[in-house]
């Protein structure tokens, strides 16, 4: 939580960065393993560059995943059916091999003492600062995400699946006080596009509508910059490499906050350093919501072979109006933190084998992992405030 007087910036980007296409691949590879066998455990991996995909994947499991035509099928939804990059005949390396570990059974999903398999520091975030208890510059950062990936069906055909936002937010006494710049980088489809008239669809079609509905907008010194680098004919894999789990600040506060090293993309419900997050995420919007503090941070660090997360930490930031050790303990009350009371609480492998088409936790991999207002996330529910309070 920012204390004093700065500006802060976060990014986002659109799903056809060479990173979110591969969070993308790599989710969707989770959805399929789970909705053949939901006691499947997998781990997937994916690297990109120009004309190549390479996907690396360890797991167990009673499915049969045609991970190529998967990956192409990804692609071409994102827009890589062009010149630079294209879906059709880009080139797919995989590397399949067993995961080591017993083999678990669906009865076991959810056991108490099932114990965590990875080392991992879990981080939450909450805070006032937005509706879905976000910090403002990734909140904003995301919308305005959205809306550049939408504006390539409303009238800016000539724009690339591949593009990039950030916001920065000047903060004066603790609060967000105006909006300091916002920097828009968009790819052009591989043709040249006149800088007046990306410069007009870009104010249009995503800065007016991203903040129509927030109270705090661009003032008349804050600055616009569109594509600042110049043009960009051509964008994504073409351009750069890309690589799952590079973006997790994206994923998660936009670097307002901490956030595990750990990739959340690419990874069965039965990974700690996954779920962990998602369940410090939901201790810390519950004691938000339940008015216990404007900011609270909260801190799961789990050890291999043990059950119980090791240490439990609540930071408020001194916006408490209770005292942190009394939430912790509201907290342990309230929550089993275990891998097994985590996988219990938000369901996941039903919510991902049930999950169809569009798939649970590929959704899950662009325009953030937490904080989502768009999806149904069992971490965004605000439904142990009250228990908190009592």
């Amino acid at each position: 939580m920012i204390r004093h007087e700065s500006i802060f910036t976060s990014e986002s980007v659109t799903p056809g960065h060479p990173d979110k296409l591969c969070d993308q691949i790599s989710d969707a590879a989770v959805d399929a393993f789970l909705q053949q066998d939901d006691s499947a455990r997998i781990v997937v991996e994916c690297a990109i560059a120009t004309g190549v995909l390479f996907i690396a994947a360890r797991f167990d499991a009673n499915a049969n995943v045609d991970m190529a035509t998967l990956a192409r099928r990804v692609i071409a939804d994102v827009g890589y059916t062009g010149d630079s990059f294209d879906a059709r005949s880009c080139s797919i390396l995989t590397s399949f091999t067993p995961l080591d570990g017993t083999r678990r059974t669906r009865a076991s999903h959810g056991d108490a003492d099932e114990p965590a398999q990875e080392q991992v520091n879990a981080f939450g975030y909450a805070c006032e600062e937005t509706p879905a208890l976000m910090p403002l510059p990734i909140w904003l950062a995301h919308k305005l995400a959205r809306k550049l990936d939408a504006a390539r069906s409303h009238g800016a055909d000539w724009l690339g699946p591949d593009g990039k936002t950030q916001v920065a937010v000047q903060y004066k006494h603790g609060k967000a006080a105006r909006i300091h710049s916002v920097t828009l980088t968009a790819a052009t489809a591989d043709r040249p596009i006149k800088a007046a008239t990306m410069q007009e669809a870009m104010r249009e079609l995503v800065v007016k509508p991203a903040f129509r509905d927030e109270l705090l907008k661009p003032d008349a010194s804050s600055e616009i910059h569109i594509n600042p680098g110049g043009p960009y004919l051509v964008g994504g894999p073409a351009k750069h490499s890309g690589l799952t789990g590079r973006k997790t600040g994206i994923d998660t506060y936009g670097e307002y906050a901490r956030q595990s090293g750990a990739a959340l993309s690419g990874k069965d419900p039965s990974r700690i350093d996954r779920i962990g997050a998602y369940a410090a995420r939901y201790a810390a919007k519950n004691v938000v919501a339940a008015k216990l503090a404007e900011a609270c941070e909260v801190h799961l660090a789990y050890s291999i072979g043990v059950a119980m997360p090791i240490s439990v930490w609540v930071n408020t930031f001194d916006t408490g109006r209770v005292p942190e050790e009394e939430i912790k303990a509201r907290l342990l009350r309230a929550l089993d933190f275990r891998p097994g009371g985590i996988e219990r609480r938000f369901g996941l492998r039903e919510r991902a084998a049930q999950a169809g088409d569009a798939g649970f936790f590929r959704q899950l991999a662009v325009f953030g992992q937490v904080g989502r207002t768009d999806l149904e996330l069992p971490w965004e529910k605000t439904d142990v405030a009250q228990a908190l309070r009592d």
